[in-house]
C-alpha cells in the first residue's frame, strides 16, 4: 500500500459521539478520537476541535458517515440538533472533497474490505464471492442494507427493511406481539430488534411470566442475562437472538444473499459467545422448504472496531476515482502535458490553476490574472492554448470534474418540515430533476426537432391546464425572433387550430403524462393535415409514439396533487433549448456577437460598480447579459 499524497479525514457521527481519524494509507487509521457531540455547538466546531489536537497537516479530502439519511446537500440529524450544508462545510473547512453518507451505507460498503479477522462466522458454508450480501445492524434502531456486485465494485442498497412487519412463530412470540400492540398499531422488527426493543421484550416477557417488570434499561437487561441473575432477562435476550434469526433469514431469501448475511450495530457484537451459542442460527435455518437453501448461507458477526471508517473510506475512494477520471481531471492533465509549450506568462497561469483548481473555477478573470501575476489577455490565451473557446468554456470543462458531494436526489416533502426545510427540498428536487433530464437528453431528437421548427411556416403550441403558461412562454419567445406562432390552451380552440394546419406547419404539444385525449386528438388531426408534430412529454407515452420528434421529460412528481412544479420548470427549460437552438441556426451572427462580447468582457477594463461585480461573481464563467438572455424571460 502506498501512502496517500495527504492524509484523509474520516468521521463517524452519531447522536452521542463523533469519532474521527486520519487515514494515511488505505485502511491505516491514526489519531483516532471520540468527542461528545454535546460538548460542541455544531458539526463544524467538532471537526475544528479534533483538528486542533493534530500536528499541523494539510487535509484535502474527507469522508463522513452520519447516523441520518443523506439526501441532497442539506444534512439535518434526526436524533441530534446538528445540521449543515455539505458544500458550505467543504468550503469552510478548505477541503477539495467532502463526501457525506449514511452510516449504515458506509458499514455496508465496508463488508468487501473486511478480512477474516474482522468477522466471526456462525454456521453455514462458504460465501459466494460474486453474489448479493445482506446486512443487519441493531442499535438505536434496526438498519437493513445489502450489497449488489457491479463489475469490479458494489452497489449499496438504501432500504427501510427494519420496518417490515414482525411475524410471530410460536405462543411466546404471539404473546409478545399482543403486548406490543397495546403500545403500537404497527409492530415492526425495529420495534423489537433494537435498544428500545430489548426493553419492550423485557416488559412483555415479565407480563408473560406473570411478574412485575423493573425499570431496566437495555444495558442492564443484557448484563443480567449474560450473568444469568434474572430469568426474565435471560428469556428476553434469548428471544432477541431468536428474532434476529428470523429477520436475518427473511433478508437472506428476499435478497438471495448467497454472499452471506452480516450482523453489526451496537448490540450483537457485544454479546460475544452468547450470541454464537444462542438459537439465532437454528431459527435462521428454520424456513420449511427453504431450510437447505438457508443452511448453505453463512452468517457473520462484524467484530472490526473501525468498520464504519473502512466503509466511509471506500466511498470516498470511489468518489475520488470518479473525479480523477472525469472531464475536470482530463483538463488538469492536459495542462500538465502542455507545460513545455506554454510561454512563461501562460505557465504562471497553469501553475496557479493546478495549485488552486477550485479557486480558479470560482474567481473572475481579474482575480486569476492578479494571482498569477499576468495580464487578463494572457489568461484568455492560456485557455485557448488548451482548445477552449475562452475562460467560460475552460471553467465549464473544469467544473464538470470537481464535484465532491453526493448527487442530489428527489426528497419527499412532509407535514413536519419547517419552512426552511420545505424550501430546501423544493429547490433540491428541482435541481435533481434538471440534472436527470440533462443526462437523458437525446441529441438526435433535439436536432430533429430544431430542424422541423426551422423549416416551419408557422408553429402552433398546444398545452392544457397548468402547462398553458409553457405554451404561452414558447409563443412569446418564437415571436420575438420573427417566427409566426400561436399558443392554444382551450381544448375546443385546439381542435379547431389543428384542423386548419398545413404540411408546412409544426405542432408542438406539451404534456407531462402524454395521455390526455384532447392533446392526442390534436396530434392526430395535425398529422392528418400533413403537419409535423414535436412532443415534449414522458417516455413511452401515447403522445410520444404519435410525434415526429419527441423530447423526453421524465420526472418524480405526484401528479395527483394537480400542482405541477418540477415538471413545469422542466418543460420551460426544454422550450429554452429549442428557442436558443432555432435562434442560433437562424442567426449565426448572434453567436459572433456573443464571442465578441466575451472578448470585450475578458479584456482589461475599468473596475465595475460594486453591484455589477457582485452579480457577476454569483455565477462565475457565465455572462448574465449574453445576447440570448432575452429569450429566457421567465428566469428574470
Amino acid at each position: 500500500m502506498h501512502p496517500f499524497d495527504s492524509p484523509r479525514l474520516i468521521a463517524d457521527i452519531g447522536g452521542t459521539y463523533a469519532r474521527f481519524a486520519l487515514e494515511t494509507t488505505q485502511g491505516q487509521f491514526e489519531h483516532i478520537a471520540s468527542l461528545r457531540c454535546a460538548d460542541h455547538a455544531d458539526f463544524h466546531a467538532a471537526i475544528k476541535a479534533y483538528l486542533a489536537t493534530l500536528p499541523k497537516v494539510q487535509i484535502q479530502h474527507a469522508g463522513v458517515a452520519i447516523a441520518n439519511p443523506v439526501e441532497g446537500d442539506q444534512v439535518r440529524m434526526t436524533n441530534y440538533h446538528w445540521q449543515f450544508s455539505i458544500e458550505e462545510m467543504r468550503q469552510r473547512l478548505g477541503l477539495d472533497t467532502l463526501v457525506v453518507v449514511n452510516d449504515f451505507t458506509a458499514l455496508a460498503m465496508a463488508l468487501p474490505r473486511l478480512s477474516a479477522r474482522d468477522v466471526r462466522q456462525i454456521g453455514g458454508g462458504a460465501a459466494n464471492k460474486q453474489s448479493v450480501i445482506g446486512l443487519l445492524g441493531s442499535g438505536t434502531g434496526l438498519g437493513v442494507s445489502g450489497l449488489i456486485p457491479a463489475g469490479e465494485g458494489w452497489i449499496a442498497l438504501g432500504t427501510e427493511g427494519g420496518h417490515t412487519s414482525f411475524s410471530p412463530r410460536d405462543e411466546r412470540e404471539i404473546a409478545l406481539l399482543r403486548f406490543a400492540w397495546k403500545q403500537f398499531q404497527h409492530v415492526s422488527f425495529e420495534r423489537l430488534l433494537s435498544g428500545p426493543g430489548l426493553e419492550l421484550i423485557y416488559r412483555a416477557m415479565a407480563d408473560y411470566a406473570g411478574r412485575s417488570a423493573e425499570d431496566l434499561q437495555a444495558p442492564e437487561i443484557t448484563q443480567r442475562a449474560l450473568d444469568g441473575s434474572d430469568p426474565v432477562c435471560v428469556d428476553t435476550l434469548d428471544l432477541f437472538c431468536v428474532l434476529m434469526g428470523t429477520a436475518a433469514a427473511n433478508l437472506a431469501v428476499t435478497l438471495g444473499a448467497l454472499g452471506g448475511i452480516y450482523i453489526g450495530g451496537g448490540i450483537v457484537p457485544r454479546l460475544g459467545s452468547y450470541f454464537d451459542q444462542s438459537k439465532f442460527r437454528q431459527r435462521f435455518e428454520e424456513k420449511g422448504r427453504f431450510s437447505s437453501y438457508l443452511a448453505a448461507i453463512p452468517t457473520y458477526v462484524i467484530t472490526a472496531e473501525h468498520a464504519t471508517f473502512i466503509g466511509a473510506s471506500a466511498i470516498l475512494e470511489a468518489q475520488l476515482r470518479s473525479i480523477n477520471s472525469g472531464p475536470g481531471a482530463a483538463i488538469l492533465n492536459q495542462i500538465r502535458r502542455a507545460r513545455e509549450q506554454l510561454s512563461p506568462a501562460e505557465l504562471r497561469v497553469a501553475d496557479h490553476v493546478l495549485a488552486h483548481p477550485r479557486a480558479a473555477l470560482n474567481a473572475p478573470i481579474a482575480e486569476i490574472s492578479r494571482a498569477a501575476n499576468v495580464s487578463q489577455p494572457t489568461v484568455i490565451r492560456f485557455c485557448r492554448s488548451l482548445g477552449c473557446e475562452g475562460l467560460s468554456d475552460f471553467k465549464l470543462r473544469l467544473a464538470s470534474g470537481l464535484t465532491g458531494t453526493v448527487p442530489v436526489t428527489h426528497t419527499q416533502v412532509t407535514q413536519d418540515d419547517s419552512m426552511l426545510e420545505l424550501g430546501a427540498k423544493v429547490l433540491g428536487n428541482t435541481a435533481s430533476a434538471i440534472l436527470q433530464v440533462r443526462s437523458a437528453l437525446n441529441r438526435d431528437m433535439i436536432d430533429r426537432a430544431i430542424e422541423l421548427l426551422l423549416k416551419a411556416r408557422r408553429i402552433e403550441f398546444f398545452a392544457v391546464g397548468h402547462y398553458g403558461v409553457v405554451a404561452q412562454d414558447a409563443q412569446f419567445k418564437f415571436l420575438r425572433f420573427g417566427v409566426p406562432s400561436g399558443a392554444h390552451t382551450d381544448p375546443r380552440l385546439q381542435s379547431l387550430a389543428a384542423a386548419v394546419m398545413s404540411k408546412d406547419d409544426v405542432a408542438v404539444i406539451i404534456s407531462s403524462g402524454g395521455k390526455l385525449p384532447e392533446l392526442l386528438d390534436v396530434a392526430e388531426k395535425a398529422r392528418a393535415r400533413g403537419a409535423s408534430v414535436v412532443a415534449i412529454t414522458a417516455s413511452q407515452s401515447p403522445l410520444a409514439r404519435k410525434a415526429d420528434a419527441t423530447l423526453i421529460v421524465d420526472h418524480v412528481e405526484d401528479v395527483a396533487t394537480h400542482l405541477p412544479m418540477v415538471s413545469r420548470i422542466l418543460h420551460l427549460l426544454v422550450i429554452d433549448i429549442l428557442a436558443v437552438g432555432v435562434a442560433m441556426r437562424r442567426n449565426p451572427e448572434v453567436m459572433l456577437d456573443g464571442m465578441r462580447q466575451e472578448l470585450e468582457e475578458e479584456a482589461p477594463a475599468a473596475p465595475a460598480p460594486e453591484g455589477a461585480r457582485g452579480a457577476r461573481s454569483a455565477a462565475p464563467g457565465v455572462s448574465l447579459a449574453a445576447p440570448l438572455a432575452r429569450l429566457t424571460s421567465h428566469s428574470r
